[in-house]
C-alpha cells in the first residue's frame, strides 16, 4: 500500500509538471502520423513522425512489434520523437505496447530520445508492476452447476410468490372485512384506469378479431353451404375463449407493466419502507386495490370485447354472405348458451387476478436501481402470459370433463 500510495503522488506531480511543459507543445499541430521502423545494424530505431492525437488515424505499433517477436532481435530499441507534433494519449498506448514487447523479448528500451514528459508518463505507467493473480478469470459453469443455479433460483422464487400470496390472502380477508388501510380514492382511479381508458384498444382489436374469425369461417363453410353457421364460430370462440384470453393479455401488457413499474419505482424511492414505517400495510394500501380493480374489470371488459368481436364478424358475414341482419342475431343467439356465458366471465375473473398477481408482485420484488425497474416490469408480462395460457389450458380440460 505505501509503494502504490507514493506511485500515485508521484503520479499526480509529475501530470501537474507535463501540463505545465507541454502545454504548448499539446497546441501545435504537426502533420500526419507516422510510425517509421527501420534496423541499423544491432539497433531498432522507431520513430514517431506528425501529429499523435486521438482525433487522428493513429498507426498501430503492429511493425515495431513484430519486429520484436521475430528472429534476430535486437539488441535495443531507440525512440526517436523529434518530428513529433501534438500528442496525447494515443502515443503513450503506443510507446506502452512496444516497451512490453521490448522486455518480453529481453532487449534494452532506450526512450532518451522522447520529451521529458512523455518518458516521465511511460516510467510511471511501468512503476508499479501488475500482479498476476489481480485480474479475476473467467470460468464456464458446468452444466450441472447452471442445473442447480436455475433449480434453486425457481425454487427462491416460488418461495417468494408463495409468500406473496399469503399476505395477498390476508389481506384480501381485512378488505372483505372493512379493516385494510387503503384509499377508496385509489380503487377508484385504478378501476378507471383498468376500464374505461381501455376501451379504445379493446373495441378496436377485438373488432378485428372477430372479422378475422369470421373471414376465415366463411371460407371454410361456404363451400359446404354451411356459411350461417359462421355467426356460431364468432360467437362462442370469442365469448367463451377469445375474448377473456385477448383482454387478460391486452391488459397484461398494458395495465399489469403499468403496476410493475409504478411499485417498482416506488420501492426504488423507498416509499414502500415509509409506509411501512407510518404502520400502514403496503400490501393493504398498494396490492389489493389494483387486484380488485383487475378482477371486476376484466370480466366487463371481456363481455364488452365479446360484443364487438360479434359485431366484426358480423360486419364481414353480411358483406361475404348471403343472409340478413335478423337471420345473423337470431344466429347468434341461439349459438350463446348458458355454459359458453358462464365459462366465458369466470375464465376472465381469473385471467384478472392472475395479471394483477403478477404485476404486484414483480413491483413488489424489484431491486433497488432504474435497471432493475425495466427487469421487473418485463418479467411481470412475460410471467402474466405464462400463466393466462397455463390458466386457459387447465380451465379447458376442466370445462370438458365438467360437460361445460
Amino acid at each position: 500500500m505505501p509503494k502504490i500510495r507514493a506511485t500515485m503522488n508521484r503520479w499526480q506531480r509529475i501530470g501537474e509538471h507535463v501540463i505545465d511543459e507541454h502545454d504548448g507543445d499539446v497546441c501545435q499541430e504537426g502533420g500526419t502520423p507516422e510510425l517509421r521502423v527501420s534496423r541499423d545494424g544491432d539497433e531498432l530505431h522507431v520513430s514517431f513522425v506528425g501529429r499523435w492525437r486521438l482525433d487522428s488515424d493513429l498507426p498501430p505499433a503492429d511493425a515495431a512489434v513484430d519486429q520484436l517477436r521475430s528472429s534476430p532481435l535486437p539488441g535495443a530499441v531507440r525512440i526517436d520523437a523529434s518530428e513529433l507534433g501534438a500528442w496525447d494519449s494515443g502515443l503513450l498506448t503506443r510507446l506502452v505496447a512496444i516497451r512490453r514487447a521490448a522486455i518480453a523479448a529481453g532487449v534494452r528500451f532506450d526512450g532518451h530520445g522522447l520529451p521529458q514528459g512523455i518518458a516521465r508518463l511511460l516510467d510511471l505507467a511501468f512503476a508499479v508492476e501488475a500482479r498476476e493473480d489481480a485480474r479475476r478469470e473467467r470460468t464456464s459453469p458446468g452444466l450441472l452447476v447452471r442445473t442447480g443455479e436455475t433449480t434453486l433460483e425457481v425454487w427462491n422464487d416460488l418461495h417468494a410468490l408463495l409468500r406473496f400470496l399469503g399476505g395477498v390472502w390476508l389481506s384480501a380477508r381485512r378488505f372483505a372485512r372493512g379493516r385494510a388501510r387503503y384509499l377508496k380514492s385509489n380503487l377508484v382511479l385504478h378501476i378507471q384506469e383498468a376500464g374505461v381508458e381501455a376501451y379504445p384498444i379493446v373495441s378496436l382489436l377485438s373488432f378485428l378479431i372477430g372479422m378475422i374469425f369470421a373471414f376465415v369461417g366463411v371460407m371454410q363453410l361456404r363451400p359446404f353451404g354451411a356459411g350461417i353457421y359462421t355467426a356460431d364460430l364468432v360467437a362462442v370462440a370469442m365469448i367463451r375463449e377469445m375474448a377473456p384470453i385477448m383482454t387478460a393479455i391486452i391488459m397484461a401488457g398494458r395495465t399489469g407493466a403499468a403496476y410493475a413499474a409504478e411499485i417498482g419505482t416506488m420501492k426504488v424511492n423507498e416509499e414502500i419502507d415509509a409506509l411501512t414505517t407510518l404502520g400502514l400495510d403496503p400490501i393493504d394500501f398498494l396490492v389489493t386495490p389494483r387486484m380488485i380493480a383487475l378482477v371486476l374489470m376484466i370480466p366487463l371488459l371481456s363481455i364488452y370485447a365479446s360484443f364487438m368481436g360479434i359485431m366484426g364478424g358480423m360486419s364481414v358475414a353480411l358483406v361475404m354472405l348471403d343472409v340478413g341482419l335478423v337471420q345473423y342475431v337470431q344466429q347468434t343467439i341461439a349459438a350463446v348458451g348458458f355454459n359458453s356465458l358462464f365459462g366465458g366471465l369466470f375464465k376472465s375473473v381469473v385471467y384478472g387476478a392472475l395479471v394483477a398477481l403478477a404485476g404486484c408482485q414483480q413491483g413488489m420484488a424489484c431491486g433497488d436501481s432504474a435497471m432493475a425497474v425495466g427487469q421487473a416490469t418485463t418479467r411481470a408480462v412475460v410471467m402474466s402470459i405464462v400463466l393466462i395460457v397455463v390458466s386457459a389450458a387447465i380451465l379447458t380440460v376442466i370445462y370438458i370433463n365438467l360437460g361445460i
